[in-house]
């Protein structure tokens, strides 16, 4: 094939081919024949082959090279899109909302940016405006950086009651209250496995979201609705709690059911004015109900609040309480029946339940706040419980 492209090559070594071709061209001199365009053809002709071959050997060796190098982008990219960074999310599950959405160029290039990075781990649930075809390295530094985040967020307090969940979810959704308290009617459509309302202590069970609702700060997708944000907030329960391992160590240690202990969480929860005393007013419950007190019942003038604010009724300071309300033989949180309450009264914290998973040893029966900062004093009996509540009144807190 290069000996017809007539390159130009020295044709005495061609043999007699080249000799009746050099005859041929003699012949043909001193005519317009177009030789010298034959020439630049074959010239082209030849640059384009090599050409070929050499592109081809590259688009190989780029082939080849992807094998051993992370495909990535370099720079910082252009351009905005925002990318949602589910609760939960494993760095795998980032880096394909990165690659699905035009920010990385390999979901291995994120993993591996990460895993080169130690606080890549800090990395928090949410929505994230990011540039596309960005570097991997440039992507991570942007989802650790909290002025990235789009703040659609809202914080539920410890010890908030559900009905005040659902208030304080529509003032920031716009949903009405109507939709949160139709969602919340079937807890376990919300994600509670059905387990989780056995009770060991013979009483009927009424299945509630109360206690499920864990308080935390919350991203709010832009399309949510009242069942996938309460159900966002069963999920975040059932993870922290599965940290813990609050079931297991709630049936191997306190050998009562998962469910009491966190009735009991929601009452240390309600009970207790400062973070310290959880443990301490957990063991206290515990100590009335399964241990030697009178009338094995609570005592606990939270449980007759709750009452009032589910049945719409104005909630009370202990002070201001009529006996009736004290003692209504109608409602089922009556703080002289036996045992616990038929359910949770609020949605407790991590440190709520881990006071009642692993409350502090003491036979304590009695306490009482004793300082402005919610610390309260423990007592065995009635009479240093006496004592305690001189000491509060001086100190001018009852």
């Amino acid at each position: 094939m290069i000996d017809d492209l007539d390159l130009g090559f020295d044709e005495s070594d061609r043999g007699e081919k080249g000799r009746h071709r050099r005859s041929a061209v003699r012949r043909r001199q001193g005519k317009s024949s177009g030789g010298g365009g034959k020439t630049v053809f074959a010239l082209l002709m030849a640059l384009v082959l090599l050409g070929g071959i050499g592109g081809g050997a590259f688009y190989g060796f780029d082939r080849v090279q992807s094998y051993f190098v992370t495909p990535d982008y370099d720079g910082a990219g252009t351009g905005e899109v925002v990318v949602e960074i589910k609760q939960g999310a494993l760095i795998a599950d980032m880096a394909d909302a990165l690659y699905t959405a035009g920010v990385v160029k390999s979901s291995k290039a994120f993993i591996e940016a990460a895993a080169g990075n130690s606080r890549s781990k800090n990395i928090q649930p949410g929505s994230y405006k990011v540039r596309k075809q960005m570097s991997a390295e440039h992507a991570l530094g942007m989802l650790l950086d909290l002025k990235n985040k789009v703040m659609n967020g809202i914080t539920i307090p410890e010890g908030r009651t559900a009905k005040s969940v659902y208030k304080l979810l529509s003032e920031k959704t716009k949903i009405p209250v109507k939709d949160f308290e139709a969602a919340a009617k079937d807890p376990e459509a919300l994600g509670v496995p059905d387990w989780w309302f056995k009770r060991t202590d013979n009483k009927p069970v009424k299945k509630s979201i109360e206690g499920f609702l864990y308080p935390d700060t919350y991203e709010i997708p832009p399309k949510a609705t009242a069942e996938s944000i309460l159900s966002m907030m069963v999920e975040n329960f059932l993870t922290v709690t599965s940290e813990m391992k609050f079931v297991d160590r709630v049936q191997a240690e306190r050998k009562i059911a998962p469910y009491e202990a966190l009735i009991v969480a929601s009452l240390a929860q309600a009970e207790a004015g400062n973070p310290d005393d959880l443990g301490k007013v957990a063991r206290v419950a515990y100590n009335r109900v399964y241990g030697e007190f009178p009338c094995n019942c609570l005592e606990m003038d939270v449980t007759v609040n709750y009452y009032l604010e589910l049945t719409g009724q104005k909630t009370k300071a202990s002070k201001d309480m009529t006996p009736a309300e004290l003692d209504d033989s109608k409602n089922p949180y009556n703080r002289k029946l036996r045992g616990l309450p038929p359910t949770p009264i609020d949605n407790p914290g991590k440190q709520a339940l881990e006071g009642a998973m692993a409350p502090p040893n003491g036979k304590w029966l009695y306490f009482v706040a004793i300082d402005k900062e919610g610390h309260s004093e423990f007592a065995d009996t009635y009479e240093q419980h006496e004592r305690n509540m001189a000491r509060a009144k001086e100190a001018g807190i009852i």
